[in-house]
C-alpha cells in the first residue's frame, strides 16, 4: 500500500476513535492536530468560538508540525462537522500544507448534521488533489465502527476484500 498519513482533529474524542480504527487497517503515520490555543472544555463555549472562527475564515495556528509531507501518497483527513463544515484546525492544516498530487480520503464525524459541506471545503482547499469518497460517522460510530471502516476502505480501493470459504480444503474464489 502507498505510504499513508492519518491526520485529524478531535475535540470530543469521536474523530480520534475513527482515526485509530483506520490506522489499525492501513498503518502509516497518525497525527492529531493540536491548536496552539486549545478550545474551551465547555461544549457551548466551543460552539460559539468555532462559529466565530468559521464565519471569519480564521485559521488557528497549530502546535502540530508535519515534516516531509511529500513522503505520503495518501492522506486520510478527519474532522468533526462544525457548523456544517470542517473544524478550523483541519482547515488550517489543509491551507498550510501543499497536498497537490496527493490522494485524500476524508472522514467526518457528526452529531446529527451529516457531512454538511465538509467535502466541498476540502476540495476548495486542495484543488490539485484527488478526493476519494468520504466516510461519514455519527458520533463515535458505535459497535459497528470496525465493519463500517473496513467496508469504506474496501469501497475506496485501499483494502482488499477478505476472501471467505466454507471448506478450508478449497482455495477461495476471487471476487469478480
Amino acid at each position: 500500500m502507498a505510504k499513508a498519513l492519518i491526520v485529524y482533529y478531535s475535540w470530543s474524542g469521536n474523530t480520534r476513535r475513527v482515526a485509530q480504527v483506520i490506522h489499525e487497517y492501513v498503518g502509516g503515520d497518525i497525527v492529531e492536530l493540536v491548536p496552539e490555543k486549545p478550545y474551551p472544555t465547555s461544549y457551548s463555549e466551543t460552539l460559539r468560538q468555532a462559529k466565530r472562527e468559521i464565519e471569519s475564515g480564521y485559521l488557528p495556528p497549530l502546535k502540530t508540525k508535519i515534516e516531509n509531507i511529500e513522503q505520503y501518497d495518501i492522506v486520510f483527513v478527519g474532522s468533526p462537522n462544525w457548523w456544517g463544515t470542517i473544524a478550523p484546525p483541519v482547515a488550517s492544516f489543509l491551507a498550510n500544507h501543499n497536498l497537490s498530487g496527493k490522494t485524500i480520503a476524508p472522514f467526518i464525524t457528526h452529531g446529527g448534521g451529516g457531512k454538511g459541506r465538509s467535502i466541498e471545503e476540502i476540495k476548495r482547499l486542495c484543488p490539485n488533489s484527488k478526493i476519494l469518497p468520504e466516510l461519514v460517522v455519527y458520533e463515535d460510530g458505535g459497535r459497528d465502527l470496525q465493519q463500517r471502516v473496513q467496508n469504506w476502505l474496501q469501497k475506496i480501493g485501499l483494502l482488499e476484500k477478505p476472501r471467505t470459504t466454507t471448506n478450508k480444503h478449497h482455495t477461495p474464489m476471487p471476487d469478480l
